[in-house]
């Protein structure tokens, strides 16, 4: 029969939830225009943050990172949230809750080791 195992105290999950004050100062300071920044359709990361340059009729032209721009419909287009909600702990205060969001917050705070994320009541 195996011996117990002594319980130990779980660790503190704070430092995977919450960002730290001068991260969310860094992230607060980003650029951001609500009526030109948009999500696009991308088949390599799913989506990318363009700036929205011209609109003709129901055709979008964005310009891309690394300078390239593209033409999209308008109905591919989706919002992009606030700097303030940049690596939101609880997803379901974002602005814009649609596909780009939840996955742009979602791989941010990954990328930043905060592997805690809520979505309402539900931990992700």
């Amino acid at each position: 029969m195996p011996k117990p195992i002594a319980s130990q105290e779980d660790e503190d999950p704070t430092p995977y939830l919450f960002v730290s004050l001068e991260q969310r100062r860094i992230d607060q300071s980003k650029p951001y225009d609500s009526k030109k920044n948009c999500w696009v359709p991308d088949e390599k990361e799913g989506y990318l943050l363009g700036e929205i340059k011209a609109t003709k009729g129901d055709i979008v032209s964005v310009g891309l990172p690394g300078g390239e721009s593209k033409d999209f419909k308008k109905d591919q287009l989706q919002q992009v949230n606030p700097p303030k909600y940049e690596k939101a702990e609880d997803m379901s205060n974002l602005t814009y809750l649609n596909d780009a969001s939840v996955l742009h917050n979602l791989r941010q705070r990954y990328y930043n080791k905060l592997i805690y994320t809520y979505s309402g009541l539900f931990c992700v």
